[in-house]
């Protein structure tokens, strides 16, 4: 009697590739058919260079936002592997093959990613969810929610940032977030700023600063240790309120309110 044959089960990875000074692009790639998906390429050259060297076949790019820093690298890439490009509808990227918007479903490499609108950063971002992944839910968010921060209001607004982070942090607790830059100490020292007496807080500090001392990623994150220690999704706490009272010297009439008193002030510390 002939034993049955088992068929090897594909396990997506996901692995940054560093770019510039402190980008992360993201590449989740199938370890058995050896297929690779990248998300905001901003310079195909560390992109080609990762493929070449874990034999790689790059099938699709995804993009979250419009920034030179995110995009840069598409055309290069598009030229040498002729794949599609995912991303938002937006007068800035013309490369864009596939355009998505809010609750739009992508299937890639086994993965069902639903599309969330989240701008602020740019009036044209998106992030995508995914909640089968191995591991649990993930989340690429590009410079909407950062590790410990969040993106700079270049053309949205405070309350459309805060909803777009809202929207983001009602997200499951478990799931992973791969942000776009190593910014995390930066963000996490302005944290201390706003809540110097939480503890959840100080360890993060302390696991990040470890982790950057050996030269690793502090990404990714998880939606819960944000909503523990990322005073921009805390602008409902108290502690946040009152120092954000004391910032500003005067009332926040609401949570609106705290929150672009903290985010003018990141705009201006320095450590």
């Amino acid at each position: 009697m002939l034993e049955p044959t088992t068929q090897p089960i594909a396990m997506i990875q996901i692995i940054p590739i560093s770019a510039f000074d402190d980008n992360y692009i993201w590449c989740l790639y199938d370890d058995i058919s050896q297929q690779a998906v990248v998300v905001d390429p901003g310079d195909a050259k560390p992109v080609i260079a990762a493929l070449d060297a874990m034999q790689l076949d790059l099938v699709a790019i995804l993009i979250t936002h419009h920034h030179f820093d995110h995009t840069g690298g598409i055309d290069e890439l598009v030229a040498q592997y002729k794949v599609p490009v995912y991303g938002p509808r937006s007068d800035h990227i013309d490369q864009i093959t596939h355009h998505l918007a809010e609750s739009d479903t992508l299937s890639i490499m086994g993965l069902d990613f639903i599309t969330l609108e989240v701008p602020g950063h740019t009036l044209d971002h998106i992030a995508l969810y995914c909640e089968q992944a191995d591991g649990g839910p993930i989340l690429f968010c590009g410079d909407t929610l950062f590790a410990g921060g969040c993106g700079r209001l270049f053309e949205g607004n405070p309350a459309m940032m805060l909803s777009s982070l809202t929207k983001l942090a009602e997200l499951s607790a478990d799931t992973r977030v791969y942000c776009a830059h190593e910014y995390t100490l930066a963000n996490l020292a302005f944290a201390n700023a706003v809540e110097p007496d939480n503890q959840a807080l100080q360890q993060r500090i302390s696991q990040a600063t470890g982790l950057r001392q050996q030269g690793l990623p502090t990404l990714p994150s998880t939606i819960a240790t944000e909503i523990a220690t990322n005073p921009f999704l805390r602008c409902h706490q108290t502690a946040v309120i009152d120092r954000a009272k004391q910032h500003r010297q005067d009332d926040c009439a609401d949570s609106t309110a705290v929150f672009a008193t903290i985010r003018g002030w990141k705009d201006n510390f320095s450590v």
